[in-house]
C-alpha cells in the first residue's frame, strides 16, 4: 500500500481543530482498521451534514429542516428564550433536560478588536422576536469570558427598554472541584452568585 494515501488522510485530519499530526496518524490507522461500511458511514455523515445543514430562519440553530425541530415543538415554553453564542451551546443545554423554552443563536460574541460588532451578530433578529413573539423572559447564556460578558451587558442594555425579565446564567465552581485550586475570577463569581438555602 502506498504511504501517499495514508499521508494524504493524515494531512486532511490535521485540518480539524485540536488534531495534531500524532492524533491524525492514530485516527488514520484506526480508520484503516475499521470495517469498510463503518468508514463509509462516517464519510457519508460528513457529506450529508455539508450538503443538508442550514441555519434555522427563526433561531439560527443548525438544522436540516426550516424551522428547526425546537422552534416547531408545541410542547416548549414559548414565553422564555435562551440566548447563546453558538449552536453547540444548545446541545449542551439540551443535555441537562432542565430548560424547555426556545433558543436564539447569536452566531458569535461581541469582539470589537476582531471586528465583531453588533451588526455582525443575529441581534436584530433577536429583537424582532422579542417584540413580536410574546417572550416574557430572556435568559442570557453567553460564555463567562470577556467577549461573553460584553455581549451580555450590551444585550441587557438594549432589551431592558422592552420591559421583559432578563436573567443571566449563574457560574462559579464546578462540581467536584476544590476551592483552593479555583482562580480568583471563578471564586468571585461563585460568591456573587450565591443563593439562600
Amino acid at each position: 500500500m502506498s504511504q501517499g494515501i495514508i499521508d494524504n488522510l493524515v494531512a486532511e485530519l490535521t485540518r480539524l481543530p485540536g488534531i495534531g499530526r500524532k492524533s491524525a496518524q492514530r485516527l488514520a490507522f484506526f480508520i484503516l482498521s475499521m470495517p469498510a461500511r463503518e468508514a463509509k458511514s462516517i464519510a457519508e455523515a460528513i457529506i450529508n451534514v455539508k450538503e443538508n445543514a442550514k441555519f434555522c430562519s427563526s433561531c439560527y440553530n443548525i438544522t436540516d429542516s426550516d424551522p428547526c425541530a425546537i422552534c416547531t415543538d408545541s410542547s416548549r415554553d414559548r414565553t422564555r428564550i435562551c440566548v447563546v453564542e453558538e449552536p453547540s451551546n444548545i446541545i449542551a443545554i439540551e443535555r441537562t433536560k432542565i430548560f424547555n423554552g426556545l433558543y436564539h443563536v447569536l452566531l458569535g460574541a461581541l469582539s470589537p478588536l476582531d471586528g465583531i460588532t453588533p451588526d455582525k451578530l443575529r441581534i436584530d433578529e433577536l429583537l424582532h422576536r422579542l417584540r413580536n413573539d410574546g417572550i416574557r423572559e430572556v435568559i442570557l447564556a453567553t460564555n463567562p469570558n470577556t467577549k461573553g460578558e460584553m455581549t451580555a451587558k450590551y444585550l441587557t442594555e438594549i432589551i431592558k427598554p422592552l420591559g421583559m425579565e432578563i436573567t443571566r446564567i449563574a457560574y462559579g465552581l464546578p462540581i467536584g472541584s476544590d476551592i483552593e485550586f479555583a482562580d480568583e475570577v471563578t471564586l468571585s463569581k461563585a460568591l456573587e452568585g450565591r443563593r439562600t438555602l
